[in-house]
């Protein structure tokens, strides 16, 4: 397989941007599209087999079923990042290694299920939590130890509302590829 076709299996809605600027409509967006994530994604994967849920959506790359448990693993670090950056005056959060937690048994053979019915319950208190935040909420940040930077909420807004849409995207893409639709 060449670069440029992995490249784009890998990240086949393209690399996260920030933009311009974080205007109301913008966030209000993102907050849409996180709001929106768990309906789609459980639309997408509702149909598909055992054998569908442990195909990998690109070589190397996590089976259907990783890709759901990362997404609870990730969201999850998202919610409580925020809430720390919201509690306490830019803390250090703490990394975690997501590939190996993808490795992990339960993110390799645990049903999907009880991980939808987690993200359907987080992403209900993660939309709350973010439609209610102030401008000086939004403001708020921590750093990232293995960027050693720091993240604003709202940057962490806009990388989450990516992040559902890029891994729905690895299951859309293999679903038509493999002719699943």
């Amino acid at each position: 397989m060449k670069d440029n076709e992995l490249e784009k299996l890998k990240y086949p809605i393209g690399k996260h941007q920030n933009p311009e600027a974080f205007t109301e409509t913008y966030l209000k967006e993102q907050i849409e599209t996180i709001e929106d994530f768990v309906s789609k994604l459980k639309n997408e994967v509702q149909d598909l087999n055992e054998q569908q849920l442990d195909t990998p959506y690109r070589p190397n790359g996590w089976t259907v079923r990783q890709t759901i448990h990362h997404c609870a693993d990730s969201h999850m670090h998202c919610y409580i990042r925020i809430k720390w950056a919201l509690t306490e005056n830019e803390p250090t959060i703490k990394y975690y290694e997501e590939a190996l937690w993808g490795e992990i048994v339960d993110n390799q053979t645990m049903p999907i299920a009880p991980t939808l019915q987690l993200l359907e319950g987080l992403h209900f208190r993660l939309v709350y939590l973010l439609k209610r935040l102030t401008k000086e909420d939004l403001q708020k940040t921590f750093i990232h130890p293995e960027h050693n930077k720091a993240f604003s909420i709202q940057e962490i807004i806009s990388l989450y509302a990516w992040h559902g849409k890029h891994h729905l995207a690895h299951i859309t893409t293999l679903k038509r590829s493999k002719k699943w639709l």
